[in-house]
């Protein structure tokens, strides 16, 4: 049977900071980056990414499946174990914890005596013809991290959803692009009374309800029209747009925490606030599992540090 002092199941920013900060305590911590855990590739959603031009210490940017090369490297020198397995079952109902990866979960399990949890979140998308071919040629799921960048400054835009968070979406995205469409599949925008006044006063901005997307169109390199109808006057037509960013919400990678651990109504695991403790003591949670605000690598690295710190401690009181 196999034992680790630590674990972290992740491959993100979150999880390779904890990874670095256990490894320099010589905690000897061993990482299960997943094979395509969650539908994404080791290294989390920074490898679907572009350019990443707001993580600190790279001014000329990177990208982001280079920022997670580099920090997978700064794992393994420090004395990572790195897995590349699916931690697939867990079982957190009593000290050392019971675990177990994709295909052998009637195997014996891995027993671990602290587990850091950074399985991440993926946002939710349309699927809409031509988005496989245009996805971060145009089509991106984070304003805030690929807005800024070249391909999208001074074009027309278009943001779909009509949340509080597509609104804060749409309006940074003025800031760059020529014009601003919010695809609004009702005859109203859910967003807060504040954000509506905004983006209704927002001149950049154009509201388009009762609207839905149906097709990414381009060159075959980068995305140049969206094509949309409008559900009453079932109109078709196409829109020009550069870019196109969905805010219609994330889903948080906690299936198999769900009944041991607890979380809110949207899945998300809860933490104590002001640190990285679960409700179940040993088992600390980081990044985008446990934040459905932020969403930002530099954030997923700062809370990776909270658990490996506060996992640290745990392991110490209890050895």
């Amino acid at each position: 049977m196999v034992h680790n002092k630590v674990t972290i199941i992740g491959s993100g920013p979150a999880a390779h900071t904890a990874a670095i900060y256990l490894a320099r305590a010589e905690m000897k911590p061993t990482l299960y980056e997943g094979m395509l855990a969650n539908g994404i590739a080791a290294g989390g959603q920074l490898t679907t990414t572009t350019d990443v031009e707001n993580f600190p210490g790279f001014p000329e940017g990177i990208s982001g499946t280079g920022l997670m090369d580099k920090l997978r490297e700064q794992s393994l020198r420090f004395g990572t174990e790195i897995i590349t397995e699916t931690i697939s079952k867990v079982d957190l109902s009593s000290r050392p914890f019971k675990l177990w990866t994709e295909f052998n979960e009637d195997e014996a399990p891995i027993t671990t005596d602290a587990v850091v949890i950074a399985t991440g979140a993926s946002a939710k998308r349309l699927h809409l013809p031509g988005e496989e071919t245009y996805w971060q040629q145009g089509i991106s799921a984070c304003a805030v991290c690929d807005g800024a960048i070249p391909l999208f400054r001074n074009k027309p835009l278009a943001v779909v959803g009509g949340g509080d968070s597509a609104c804060e979406e749409a309006l940074f995205l003025t800031k760059y692009a020529s014009k601003v469409y919010m695809i609004v599949r009702k005859d109203y925008l859910r967003a807060s009374t504040i954000m509506q006044r905004r983006v209704e006063k927002n001149e950049k901005l154009e509201v388009l309800y009762n609207t839905v997307s149906k097709e990414a169109k381009g060159d075959g390199k980068l995305l140049s029209a969206l094509t949309i109808e409008n559900v009453v006057t079932k109109e078709v037509k196409d829109l020009p747009v550069s870019g196109l960013f969905y805010a219609i919400g994330h889903i948080p990678a906690t299936k198999i925490f769900a009944d041991q651990l607890e979380s809110d109504e949207d899945g998300y695991l809860k933490t104590i606030p002001g640190s990285s403790l679960t409700s179940i003591p040993g088992v600390f949670a980081a990044g985008d599992v446990q934040d459905k605000r932020y969403r930002q690598a530099i954030t997923s690295a700062g809370t990776g540090c909270m658990a490996a710190l506060d996992a640290e401690k745990f392991l110490s009181e209890n050895e």
